[in-house]
């Protein structure tokens, strides 16, 4: 293998961890801050200025925290699960485009650290793999309350999945294609001349049953049945602390990552450039005189900078979901699933396809 190519692989495999794992720290402070801000409390200012070191003060204290592991648990599967939590959404992640291409020398290095003709498939296997670590934690533990969470999140994963295939399927009648590349490149036409065709005026239904599911998968308030504390203590990871804890904790953020990514790739233009910003593309090329090349680096620095923007303001709405509204009863999670979701989703897949299929 090329030298430059392994170089490139394992610089963004890097970096996608790095922005992954550096972003969950300012998520849980924004979460405290956040909550704080809407329930009319302080939340964290003690550690660091506004509380912005509070995070690797609660990182240090899980990392000298006992790693205690209950005499009855299966000790294996005890501590696999929380690995896997982890892994999932991160080996997601690989697949999801951050933008086009940058431009080096001789070499094209694409902005994605696999790029897989059938991304959609890889995605929906790693996502499906997340209630893996729920039951293996639930039951590893020994615990009845770890039992009951795991069962609970067993319930609500599959209800929802299916409402959510069902809606990828929708989405995926349009565009044509698995390359979630080539899904981007779709959303850059323009209804009208000015519009953005982005798949969520597309298939309006089509996303907000994707986005109501992620929550589901996610396990977010209000559907965070599986860890609910006033009825079953902690969930599934009632038996785990120190570092344990806090790679479940990590997943959970890393999860939301990942959702909120691929909520923007499917449905809201991907990379591509928020409007205004094709405008400042061309100051910076007029300014600093770069030829096509220079261009091009100059567009996909600011697609990365699109969709992170796009990324961060979805994560934003589900920590304002959390704090806004209450955890639905288990009967009601269920209902919403396959009485309301799951009919609506069905009946969207069949307009769909009338339509895509007339308009061929």
């Amino acid at each position: 293998m090329d030298t430059f190519i392994l170089i490139e692989i394992v610089a963004k495999i890097v970096f996608v961890f790095a922005v992954c794992l550096g972003v969950v720290p300012l998520l849980v402070w924004f979460e405290r801050r956040g909550s704080a801000w809407i329930q009319g409390r302080v939340g964290p200012n003690r550690v660091g200025p506004f509380g912005l070191i509070q995070p690797v003060a609660d990182v240090a204290k899980f990392f000298f925290k006992e790693f205690w592991t209950p005499a009855n648990a299966n000790k294996w599967y005890y501590h696999l699960a929380p690995i896997f939590a982890l892994v999932a959404p991160m080996a997601a992640m690989t697949i999801i485009p951050f933008g086009s291409h940058l431009v080096i020398g001789d070499y094209i290095i694409n902005l994605q650290v696999a790029r897989v003709d059938s991304g959609v498939l890889f995605i929906l296997a790693f996502a499906g793999l997340e209630v893996y670590p729920i039951i293996i934690a639930g039951w590893s533990s020994n615990n009845k309350y770890s039992i009951l969470g795991a069962l609970r999140g067993a319930s609500q994963i599959i209800s929802y999945e299916i409402s959510m295939g069902l809606a990828l399927l929708s989405i995926l009648l349009v565009y044509g294609t698995f390359d979630l590349h080539k899904m981007v490149e779709w959303q850059n036409q323009r209804f009208f001349g000015f519009l953005p065709a982005w798949g969520v005026l597309v298939n309006p239904i089509g996303a907000l049953i994707f986005w109501v599911s992620t929550f589901a998968e996610t396990n977010r308030l209000p559907f965070d049945l599986p860890e609910g504390d006033s009825e079953i203590v902690a969930g599934y990871h009632l038996e785990y602390g120190a570092m344990k804890f806090a790679l479940f904790f990590m997943a959970e953020y890393v999860a939301m990552i990942m959702a909120s990514a691929l909520m923007c790739t499917l449905f809201f233009g991907g990379y591509n450039l928020l409007p205004g910003m094709h405008a400042l593309v061309d100051l910076i090329v007029s300014v600093h005189g770069f030829a096509e090349a220079g261009r091009q680096n100059a567009t996909a620095i600011l697609q990365f900078l699109s969709f992170f923007l796009k990324v961060s303001f979805f994560m934003v709405v589900m920590i304002w979901v959390r704090w806004t509204l209450p955890r639905f009863r288990f009967d009601q999670v269920v209902n919403l699933g396959w009485k309301i979701l799951f009919p609506l989703a069905l009946c969207n897949v069949v307009i769909v396809s009338i339509v895509m299929y007339s308009m061929n």
